[in-house]
């Protein structure tokens, strides 16, 4: 039996960058949403800050489901 380290080692390497980012985006989706609530109680328009916070956590659903996609296909 042969082990490719190479391979193994993009796998973590892609596996590890995408946890990543997945964190962060839903760490800024849910940073998004309470500046909403900031914003509403200051009195001003929470528009950019909820739609920077669904877009943040839409890009989490597509990359999930683009993975699930990978691993179906």
């Amino acid at each position: 039996m042969h082990i490719d380290w190479a391979a193994l080692g993009s796998v973590f390497g892609v596996s590890l960058v995408v946890t990543v980012a997945l964190v962060g985006l839903f760490t800024l989706g849910i940073v998004g949403l309470s500046k909403r609530e900031a914003a509403t109680a200051a009195g001003t328009s929470p528009a950019l800050a909820t739609t920077a916070a669904y877009a943040c956590f839409a890009a989490c659903t597509a990359a999930v489901g683009f993975g699930i996609y990978l691993i179906m296909a």
